[in-house]
């Protein structure tokens, strides 16, 4: 049977049905590594960051929380000795909370928006108390001279986003940006794409970026004078509660796919790795930032098609390669199960096949590059469509096996529900938050 380039083999089909569910087979095989800490259910979301100095001057909704990461930290024993690794780092959680406990670590990621605010955040500590407020001031003065920056302005959401004055003052302020050095630039230009949603009739909500008929946006002006007061407040808290990092502890921050990530050269072998990968849940970070990518960092919608489609493919905009193969049956079971339901998008199944494929790649390349003993800790989240099971966590374990990975623990963080939709049809069946405790044994 052949599904958009996946060619689902009858063979494997039978084998599955010889041996009973193969999601069956694996909650049998996992279930005496669970176990449930609900204390850890606010760990695995951003809301804790909330109340974190810096980490809370830009909402990044897709991160977990600084607390999550100093009790990973302290769980895998990670010190000074240790290259602390995140391969898919979004705003730079690991990294941050790496650094202020001097743990030397590297960082990739490739939406752009979240690798330059993964290396942005350490920069904060270069400036000088009191700078932010003097370089907006001295900005505030001559903005509205300055002709408009460039952006984006063919995506078709910056047509409805803005009112059309407040549109050309914040690309007024995106100028002002040239007139500061580094790394006063890139702290300014970090607080800029902080107030585009506040000054924007949009709202994103983790899901999906959305029109809010009602919203009264903010002047630029006024935003951004409050968040240059806020991040202010914030270096001075962080510096009390971490003092200045070491200069050896700064993190490394790469615009990269983790799926090459045996590409990258590092000063060392990394030992241990703390990291959440995109869920297969269909969302589109492109379209959550689409905002920020279309002020800073694409010049037109092609440009941005092309950072959507180089994503790993979580999204439902993704492609299968004709090469491309269930790589756990589990996978394949999921995929035959899903065939003829009434999907209410049917490229649901070839995102799920796309997502694993790059997953094992993903997991293969931390097999080539960590040092053999190395600790990873993974945070992922299970699925369910049409009342299917995806059992993420547990197909993840089983196919870091091959590489070398041993799970030690599987801890449940929460359960989530499902859409009223799915509960009317098939009933409440709680979804899994997991982390993934795993060491290379090679």
């Amino acid at each position: 049977m052949k599904m958009e380039g996946y060619l689902f083999s009858s063979i494997e089909h039978s084998t599955i049905r010889a041996v009973g569910s193969a999601r069956e087979v694996l909650e049998k095989r996992y279930r005496e590594r669970m176990q449930e800490l609900p204390q850890w259910s606010r760990l695995v979301s951003y809301a804790g960051n909330k109340h974190v100095p810096l980490l809370r001057l830009y909402r990044f909704k897709e991160a977990f929380s600084f607390a999550l990461i100093r009790e990973l930290i302290k769980r895998l024993r990670i010190t000074s000795e240790d290259l602390l690794l995140d391969p898919f780092c979004g705003m730079g959680t690991t990294l941050f909370a790496g650094m202020t406990q001097g743990i030397p670590s590297v960082g990739l990621d490739r939406l752009p928006v979240a690798a330059f605010i993964a290396e942005t955040l350490p920069k904060f500590f270069r400036i000088p108390s009191g700078a932010l407020q003097e370089a907006f001031h001295r900005l505030s003065t001559k903005v509205y001279t300055l002709e408009p920056a460039p952006i984006a302005d063919d995506v078709p959401v910056i047509k409805i986003a803005f009112e059309p004055r407040t549109l050309l003052k914040l690309r007024q302020w995106k100028t002002t940006l040239h007139l500061l050095e580094p790394p006063l630039r890139e702290t300014f230009q970090l607080l800029l794409m902080s107030i585009l949603e506040s000054c924007s009739f949009m709202s994103n909500d983790g899901q999906f970026l959305r029109w809010k008929r009602n919203k009264q946006p903010m002047p630029p002006e006024v935003a951004l004078a409050r968040k240059v007061a806020e991040a202010e407040r914030d270096l001075l808290h962080t510096r009390q509660l971490f003092g200045e990092p070491k200069q050896d502890a700064i993190p490394q921050v790469l615009l990269g796919d983790a799926r090459e990530i045996s590409k990258f050269s590092f000063k060392r072998s990394p030992s241990a790795v703390i990291t959440s990968p995109p869920y297969p849940n269909r969302y589109d970070y492109t379209r959550s930032y689409s905002l920020e990518l279309c002020f800073f960092f694409v010049r037109n919608f092609e440009e941005l098609k092309s950072v959507r489609f180089s994503l790993l493919r979580s999204h439902i905009e993704s492609k299968a390669d004709e090469h491309d193969q269930p790589p756990h049956p589990a996978v394949a079971e999921v995929l035959q199960a899903l065939q003829g339901k009434p999907l209410n998008n049917p490229r649901i199944p070839v995102m799920l096949l796309a997502y694993f494929v790059d997953m094992e790649r993903v997991i293969r390349g931390l097999a080539e590059v960590c040092a053999s003993g190395s600790l990873v800790a993974m945070v992922v989240d299970n699925v369910r469509f049409e009342g299917e099971m995806v059992p993420t966590d547990l197909i993840l374990c089983d196919i870091a096996a091959r590489y070398g990975f041993e799970t030690e623990e599987i801890v449940v963080a929460r359960y989530k529900g499902n859409s009223s939709q799915q509960m009317g049809r098939y009933g409440r069946l709680p979804v899994r938050e997991s982390v993934l405790f795993w060491q290379l044994r090679r």
